[in-house]
């Protein structure tokens, strides 16, 4: 089967509260990427929802907005990041790269 993901994924294991429209919840990035993430937790969450997710990383806490792209029940979901501009995208970049150094 070919891999459809267009960047490469890092495997780890950040704090990552998150809120939509309707719910919030707690949960675990556990797959992330400069393009998405996929979070654990046990909370429903419909494909085309839009999240607020803030991720807590070592270093400091970043607040990303996306689109769940598919979500497993009582597992998680999958979240392709929205940015407001080429500086968040970056940032986010930076981010992923110090947790690949590491």
């Amino acid at each position: 089967m070919q891999e459809r993901r267009a960047a490469e994924r890092l495997r780890i294991d950040l704090n990552a509260p998150w809120e939509a429209l309707r719910a919030q919840g707690r949960g675990a990035v556990c797959d992330l990427s400069p393009l998405g993430c996929f979070v654990l937790t046990g909370a429903e969450v419909k494909p085309g929802e839009l999240i607020r997710l803030e991720i807590h990383f070592p270093q400091e806490i970043s607040s990303l907005w996306g689109q769940v792209v598919y979500a497993v029940a009582e597992i998680g979901f999958a979240l392709r990041f929205a940015f407001a501009n080429e500086a968040d995208k970056d940032s986010l970049d930076q981010l992923i790269e110090s947790l690949d150094r590491s």
